[in-house]
């Protein structure tokens, strides 16, 4: 039976690899800063001279790498991130001192690299480089270490912006990584082996794959939106984060993973389309938050046996299995086994292709689909929605500061974790900084089930109760794991 073969995020974690399995799975000119809109945009290359090396172009150009590499080599920073390890409780100790009583942290170290997309200092890497990070440190390609602040992350993509005090930066542009086609060449630049920027140069072999390497988690709203650049160029550990650039300099890709044996680079390697981190950044910068757009429905690939047991004229396109409940393609008139041919008059001729597509847009956002019904092609305009069915924009910046206390950032927790957890309600403190909850030591993720022997039903009683009492108080609770807790806290 032939070996399963390792996906390998390119990152070196405290000196060790990490391997993942494979399971069977016109726009207007490019800022040097953040617009006054917040918005971060994409070179506009219909009056630049363009050397993407299709084969065509290359019998036409020189193609010159020198000045792409140059440019790209001083907006590529390495990371290094700090966080902390636990290690398991024993029962018997957490018996006479405590939840704290055996539980501890170990000190460890994540590094990868960075691309710098504006002057002012903000930078585009993988989830997966910072996650659970306490600290971030930015070295520059000319040797500078600068401290980063994380502006947000997701998981779903496995991207996410972080931001430098500094001016004046080199940066490099975003492209449009759409008008990528196989056998183009790109350049990966990034931080292999914690060297400085390393340059190495291959072709595009394929786009749109999913590789399964991101899990899905519905527990924590984790649905991993796939649809990387395949290419040749080498990519190796530390590398995560690293910049796919073309030829002429522009942003089409941020490096990700290989597909590998050995744990270093062995032919593949994937990165994110450009096009989808603009938009994802750009969510994160202004909301805090990526805003996910939805269609509404259930899809697959069009396979030869689905073709010939529901007559369809070929395989393109993507077919709809069925529904979600207040989605948005019934209402446009969608049917079951209908399929999708083109979004916005782009193709999609598989799964990833379509999230692709759909990825770039956000709730409200109104979409030209072509259908293929069973008696005709059509084209209907689809209103995409939130994962609740509505289009409202999610703004976690103005949520979190109506949800801070005491230090501690509350989230209530949904009806699916209650049975999970087995209590009947609760709030949990996600993200706890110096403030009277951490001086009492309780520590993240502890869920708040009652004060004062009163339920805690969802974040604003919590709140509402607190800035109510006086004196001493109890609280009383559980960590994910089902350790209780009782703390004393005095207002």
């Amino acid at each position: 039976m032939k070996q399963a073969i390792l996906i390998f995020t390119a990152i070196l974690i405290g000196g060790s690899l990490t391997y993942l399995t494979i399971d069977n799975r016109n726009q207007s000119d490019i800022t040097k800063n953040i617009k006054e809109n917040n918005t971060i945009t994409k070179k506009d290359r219909s009056s630049t001279k363009t050397i993407l090396a299709s084969n065509h172009i290359n019998n036409t150009y020189n193609l010159d790498f020198t000045n792409a590499a140059e440019k790209t080599v001083n907006a590529v920073v390495h990371i290094k991130s700090e966080y902390l390890q636990s290690y398991n409780s024993d029962p018997l100790l957490d018996y006479f001192w405590g939840p704290q009583g055996s539980r501890g942290h170990r000190p460890q170290i994540a590094t990868g690299s960075g691309v710098i997309i504006s002057e002012d200092g903000y930078i585009v890497t993988n989830n997966h480089v910072i996650d659970d990070a306490s600290n971030v440190l930015i070295t520059l390609n000319d040797g500078r270490e600068l401290s980063a602040k994380i502006i947000g992350s997701d998981p779903n993509t496995d991207l996410a912006l972080l931001k430098i005090d500094e001016k004046n930066l080199l940066f490099t542009e975003f492209g449009n990584s759409d008008d990528l086609k196989l056998g183009d060449w790109v350049l990966a630049v990034g931080n292999p082996f914690n060297l400085t920027s390393t340059v190495t140069a291959g072709i595009v072999s394929a786009k749109s794959r999913n590789i399964n390497i991101l899990r899905s988690n519905s527990r924590d709203n984790i649905f991993p939106l796939e649809s990387f650049i395949q290419t040749d160029a080498a990519v190796n550990p530390g590398n995560s984060g690293g910049a796919l650039v073309t030829p002429d300099g522009y942003l089409v890709g941020i490096n990700t993973a290989i597909a590998s044996k050995t744990g270093s680079y062995s032919g593949y390697s994937f990165a994110i389309p450009s096009n989808i981190a603009l938009k994802v950044i750009n969510d994160l910068k202004n909301y805090g938050v990526v805003q996910r757009a939805f269609i509404g429905i259930m899809i697959q690939d069009v396979t030869q046996e689905l073709m010939d047991q529901l007559k369809l004229p070929s395989t393109n396109g993507v077919l709809v299995s069925g529904f979600s409940e207040n989605g948005a393609a019934q209402e446009a008139g969608i049917e079951k086994y209908d399929v999708i041919l083109k979004v916005e008059d782009v193709p999609v001729n598989d799964v990833p292709e379509l999230q692709e597509q759909i990825g770039k847009h956000k709730p409200g956002d109104v979409v030209k689909m072509l259908i293929q019904t069973k008696k005709e092609i059509k084209e209907v305009s689809v209103e995409l929605r939130n994962e609740n069915g509505n289009t409202e924009i999610i703004n976690k910046k103005l949520t979190e500061k109506e949800s801070i206390l005491f230090g501690a950032t509350l989230e209530d927790l949904q009806l699916n974790d209650l049975k999970r957890l087995k209590i009947k309600s609760g709030v949990v403190l996600k993200k706890i900084d110096n403030g009277k909850f951490k001086n009492i030591g309780i520590e993240n993720g502890f869920i708040i089930t009652h004060v004062d022997k009163v339920p805690i039903d969802n974040k604003r009683n919590l709140i509402n109760l607190l800035r109510s009492k006086k004196g001493g108080i109890l609280i009383e609770g559980q960590y994910p794991n089902g350790t209780k807790g009782y703390f004393g806290i005095g207002l």
